[in-house]
């Protein structure tokens, strides 16, 4: 099955999802993942404007999944330990954002950090699935940046603050469809310098043993994202930085950090 990769845009005429064609996208019906079918006409990608890939109801995040992030992470949370089962948070809708869209650095935040993940799409409905069917409900796989506000994740001892602000889910910049998610190569540039480098065969749990587990407690909708967690060498940004997060495969995520607006610092 060759891969495609879906993009979701916005044009004079509404909101298509096509796939990239080159410097277009080829117009489809709706998503493959909902028998999408492609009709044309081809959209050029200097006259559209790439959204979030998906709308999700949710975002299922993975902590600590890398096991040079749990040593590091040590540092920031005191007393983190390699998890027995995967470690859940939850990030709101409103924290999804773009590729090209800026990320806003909050007033009260003194270390903004970005975290570079594969994200897993839902296709179908998911409720209490095993492990070998975990794969049959995947839509297909994109880029995430866990933003993070480092600060409030150590003084409040829970992470939706920290994890929650708007901004803090830039999400895409597309998807792709038929990509195995077990060996692929991510990395947090910053300014062009590498950040974080790591592989997807380092997760400590792997994608489908995350469908089950996450199923098993939650039902997982179409269009829902599981982000898998991030590998070492987190480090913070400040605004004016500009973060790309790419994935094996997939493509670049690309977010300017910017003040929020009305502050001063």
């Amino acid at each position: 099955m060759p891969i495609l990769h879906i993009a979701r845009y916005r044009t004079r005429d509404g909101v298509h999802h096509g796939r990239r064609d080159g410097g277009d996208f080829v117009r489809m019906s709706a998503p493959p993942w909902e028998g999408g079918v492609e009709t044309g006409p081809a959209d050029r990608a200097a006259e559209v404007r790439v959204l979030a890939p998906v709308t999700p109801s949710k975002i299922v995040c993975v902590g600590l999944n890398y096991r040079a992030h749990i040593a590091e992470s040590a540092t920031v949370l005191p007393g983190a330990q390699t998890p027995r089962e995967p470690l859940l948070f939850l990030k709101p809708p409103s924290a999804v954002i773009a590729s090209g869209e800026p990320i806003r650095d909050p007033a009260g935040v003194t270390r903004l950090d970005p975290e570079a993940e594969l994200a897993v799409v839902i296709g179908r409905r998911a409720s209490a699935v095993r492990a070998e069917d975990a794969m049959d409900c995947v839509a297909g796989l994109t880029c995430f940046n866990d933003v993070s506000a480092r600060n409030y994740q150590a003084q409040d001892g829970q992470w939706t603050r920290a994890k929650g602000f708007d901004t803090f889910a830039p999400l895409g910049p597309w998807m792709a469809v038929g990509l195995a998610p077990d060996r692929l190569a991510l990395e947090c540039r910053v300014n062009g310098q590498i950040r974080q480098r790591g592989s997807t065969a380092d997760l400590l749990f792997p994608v489908a043993e995350l469908i089950r587990h996450i199923s098993g407690i939650m039902t997982l909708e179409p269009g829902d994202v599981i982000a898998t967690g991030t590998p070492a060498r987190v480090s913070p940004v400040r605004p004016g930085d500009r973060v790309e997060v790419e994935v094996e495969g997939i493509g670049v995520l690309e977010n300017a950090v910017e003040m929020a607006a009305c502050e001063s610092r």
